[in-house]
């Protein structure tokens, strides 16, 4: 019949005979292409069964744990870290040093990254009669005077030579070391290596340190892992740091050293030198008792390390001398709690301020001031000598002595 359709079934067959046709042709394509290509000579990895699969296209990267820190590449060794090897390049250009030599001394540090919390601590503030007792006591008035003795010729001349009273060096060298026997166990390269790169906020002046101790060592012909010192560097029985030390030690004896930590000439005529080179006048006083009036004076006090006005030019603020004063001669206000609510004030002269230069506490300075006097009024007359303590006996040890006595006793019979 004309116009009739095909039915559904007929046509259905002849669209399944055109997507096979069109796919052998395809197929027979990729095949021509393949040939003419040249053969991948990679060869493949074989997977393992073990092998960790492959993260999904949506996994949450965030998510994840962070990767383990021993799988991150370790920091380069101290020594070859780029600002030491800046620092040992300087060394080399300004002062001549090896640099390979410096290098592998800085390999043999050890950091000492404990000693960053010790800077790190607040500083607290006591007041004097707090402070006193940890210097001014029998145990160091007994040891100054014993030192004395010891050395009293040579104590002697060093003081004569320099123009520094006597008591004063005893004094310094019991606050600060107790006589040597508290100069520290730090190795200085240590040290002063960790402070100068390990902490920002003072690295400039550790670095500086640093800098004169490789200096210092290289003079004295010594290892510089030889020195010990307090944990920032501070070094013998005086406690110098390196600048001060390089700056001020003295070979007293003339065998070409400067040693501050065995050599007790050495040590003492450090000292004195220091003192002269920062404005020690011998006879002159270090303190004078003063009286104030008003509250004038009050910023006088927020300014205690520095000479800025004679004696005379004080009375404007309130303050004058107790004492007959001989001259006008500069001082500074130095209020100081003796007991609870009570400041006593002192003028500090010169001396004063030499030692203030050694450590800048007025705390400080007083202390070395009584210690000093204390000493020397025990040197000069032996019925002031504090006793000597007298030994804890232990409870054990009373009843090993008591148990040693009946042994004899039995022994005996």
């Amino acid at each position: 019949m004309s116009g009739a359709r095909p039915k559904p079934a007929r046509r259905q067959d002849r669209m399944e005979t055109v997507l096979r046709l069109v796919a052998f042709l395809l197929a027979l394509a990729a095949l021509c292409a393949q040939a003419d290509s040249p053969p991948d000579q990679t060869a493949q990895p074989v997977p393992q069964q073990d092998e960790a699969p492959a993260l999904p296209v949506d996994a949450d990267i965030d998510s994840m744990p962070p990767a383990d820190e021993a799988q991150l590449p370790p920091p380069p060794p101290f020594a070859e870290r780029a600002d030491v090897q800046a620092f040992v390049d300087e060394l080399a250009l300004q002062h001549g040093f090896n640099p390979l030599v410096l290098t592998e001394q800085f390999r043999q540090v050890d950091l000492r990254p404990n000693i960053l919390a010790i800077f790190d601590r607040p500083s607290t503030s006591r007041p004097y009669y707090q402070f006193r007792p940890d210097f001014v006591n029998p145990t160091r008035i007994r040891l100054g005077v014993e030192f004395w003795h010891s050395h009293a010729e040579l104590i002697a001349a060093v003081a004569e030579q320099y123009g520094v009273e006597p008591e004063y060096l005893v004094s310094i060298l019991g606050v600060e070391t107790l006589w040597g026997r508290n100069t520290g166990k730090f190795r200085v390269m240590d040290v002063l290596s960790t402070a100068a790169f390990d902490y920002p906020r003072r690295a400039d002046f550790f670095r500086s340190e640093l800098r004169e101790f490789l200096l210092l060592a290289r003079e004295e012909g010594s290892d510089p892992f030889g020195f010990r010192g307090s944990y920032a560097g501070a070094m013998g029985m005086p406690q110098f740091m390196p600048s001060s030390y390089h700056r001020f030690a003295q070979d007293w004896d003339g065998d070409g050293h400067r040693d501050i930590r065995d050599n007790t000439g050495d040590i003492l005529a450090s000292v004195a030198n220091y003192f002269v080179a920062h404005g020690w006048a011998k006879g002159q006083p270090v303190l004078l008792p003063a009286q104030v009036e008003g509250e004038a004076w009050q910023p006088l006090a927020a300014d205690k390390f520095n000479l800025h006005y004679r004696i005379s030019e004080l009375a404007a603020f309130g303050v004058r001398s107790a004492v007959a004063v001989e001259g006008d001669p500069l001082a500074v206000l130095a209020p100081l709690e003796s007991a609870p609510g009570v400041t006593d004030f002192w003028l500090g002269l010169g001396n004063f301020y030499a030692l203030t230069r050694y450590n800048r506490s007025t705390l400080y300075a007083m202390a070395v001031h009584e210690l000093a006097l204390a000493i020397k009024a025990a040197w000069l007359d032996p019925s002031l000598l504090p006793p000597k303590p007298q030994p804890v006996v232990r409870k054990a040890n009373k009843r090993k002595a008591k148990q040693a006595v009946k042994r004899k006793k039995v022994r005996r019979k």
